[in-house]
């Protein structure tokens, strides 16, 4: 077997996870004070630049699904580095971009390549090394995903008051760079998971077509009008499809994604439900204070109002890794889901926030955040096998990436019309931020309470094995069917 230098050592491992996650995932929360000048320079309308974040977010969801179908049949160690090599190739091509084809053509492949990896090397990383490990792994997944996303707004704004872009684009090329090698040092080579598999051309349509629709739909709302049918047209059928690719799985009776198994078990329902409602919630509490307060502050200043963020999520992952192996677990989320709430509405008592609420609002918006969507996806992973774990993360993210960058242009559409100016919007789509925070809360203990789910400590040496979950799960609304109570194992 084929294996570089560093193969099988943890560090060098979670490393190269961390610098291939980071790159995208910082870049998108930078770009908002960058627009402007990035579009100016590369001769990009307004429209234009928000159709290109718009594609890149929309395969960043649709790689969820491909990596899953390429891990079945092909070399999953040779793809991993396949995907480095491509996210080297449109992170250089972005940075360089004469115009802007080539610009959102290498922005696509970011986002695209941030996905592969991201589901085709952060399960093994999970569950292919001793227990006491997982607290590393769950610190360090909540940090490159939200850790990286909080810092992105201090980013973008050191670069917008030297109103230049490209400084920041090369860094994060560089980034790609340093991920690529330590993939070829991590390097050990693994087989196809499963060659019997089928290859389920149907379920990669209905995601390609359904991601591209509904995220083409929601970047049209920069210039037309929620009615419009360039608009809602696409975001509806985009919807729809998604929709009816978890219906088709479910019914599939050798699925691609393990929808049935999630969807008819209690605990990965609710922790689905939380991350998703976590997820839409904070797109209010971030994406749309930081749009009011562009009018009268710098970006950079902006940048730094928002720092306690990271902060928030660098607590929040902490807090992760020290009950990821006890029964607190099942709480964490809703005590995020709480302090989200809690952050929402200190934006809320006035729009522009003061000084003093921005750093309150934005470091408990990034605890909250922190605690609530990875927390989740470890709960419903713990409630399956783990050897189903590639297939539970791409689940997940692929709903969460389609509740929360295709959600932020609807809200920010929302506030922009509304009849009494941004600040008026952006205080009623703050309501309905935490409206989500508290649906979310009650959904997540409503479905426990009514499948006779209980909070349990995870057996992570049974569920590393890789053919038990480590706990029990009822099957959803086990307490109002007349059968009695089963436990869903696995497919």
């Amino acid at each position: 077997m084929i294996q570089g230098p560093l193969a099988g050592r943890y560090s060098a491992v979670a490393s190269m996870v961390m610098f291939s996650l980071i790159p995208y995932l910082a870049l998108s929360a930078a770009l908002g004070p960058l627009t402007p000048i990035v579009s100016q320079q590369l001769h990009m309308s307004a429209q234009t630049f928000s159709l290109g974040t718009g594609l890149a977010n929309a395969a960043y969801a649709l790689g969820t699904v491909l990596a899953v179908q390429f891990a079945q049949h092909l070399p999953q160690r040779r793809m991993l580095l396949a995907y480095a090599v491509v996210l080297v190739i449109g992170s250089v091509a972005t940075a360089a971009a004469p115009n802007g084809t080539i610009f959102i053509v290498g922005h696509i492949l970011q986002g695209l390549c941030t996905s592969l990896m991201l589901i085709a090397a952060v399960p093994p990383l999970a569950i292919g090394y001793p227990a006491n490990k997982l607290r590393d792994t769950a610190v360090i997944m909540n940090m490159c995903i939200f850790g990286a996303v909080s810092l992105g707004p201090l980013l973008g704004g050191l670069q917008a008051q030297s109103h230049a872009w490209r400084p920041l684009f090369w860094a994060i090329a560089a980034v790609s760079v340093v991920a690529l090698v330590l993939v070829v040092l991590t390097f050990e080579d693994a087989p196809p998971a499963n060659l019997d598999s089928p290859k389920d051309y149907a379920a990669i349509a209905l995601a390609s077509v359904g991601c591209l629709a509904a995220f083409f739909g929601a970047s049209e709302l920069t210039t037309h009008s929620l009615g419009s049918s360039i608009s809602v047209i696409p975001l509806l059928v985009g919807l729809a499809l998604i929709i009816a690719l978890v219906v088709y799985q479910f019914r599939s009776p050798r699925p691609l994604l393990t929808v049935r198994t999630m969807i008819t078990s209690s605990i990965p329902v609710a922790g689905i439900a939380v991350a998703l409602f976590a997820a839409a919630a904070s797109v209010s509490a971030t994406v749309l204070t930081v749009g009011a307060l562009q009018a009268t502050t710098s970006p950079l200043r902006i940048g730094v109002l928002y720092l306690p963020e990271l902060g928030g999520a660098i607590v929040s992952a902490l807090a992760l890794g020290a009950v990821v192996r006890r029964r607190a677990i099942h709480f964490l989320p809703l005590v995020g889901m709480a302090v989200l709430a809690g952050g929402i509405l200190v934006f809320r008592v006035s729009v522009p926030s003061s000084t003093a609420a921005t750093l309150i609002g934005s470091g408990l918006t990034g605890l909250g955040l922190g605690a609530t969507v990875a927390p989740a996806l470890f709960v419903a992973g713990f409630s399956l096998p783990s050897a189903n774990l590639q297939r539970v993360f791409a689940i997940v993210e692929l709903f969460r990436a389609v509740a929360a960058f295709m959600i932020a242009p609807i809200f920010v559409h929302v506030a922009v019309t509304a009849r009494g100016g941004l600040d008026a919007g952006t205080a009623t789509a703050l309501w309905i931020g935490l409206g989500l925070a508290i649906a979310g809360a009650l959904v997540g203990v409503g479905i426990y309470a009514a499948s006779g789910a209980r909070p349990q400590t995870p057996d992570l040496d049974r569920f590393l094995a890789g053919l038990e979950p480590a706990w029990e799960s009822p099957v959803l609304f086990a307490r109002w069917r007349r059968r009695p109570t089963i436990t869903v194992n696995h497919d």
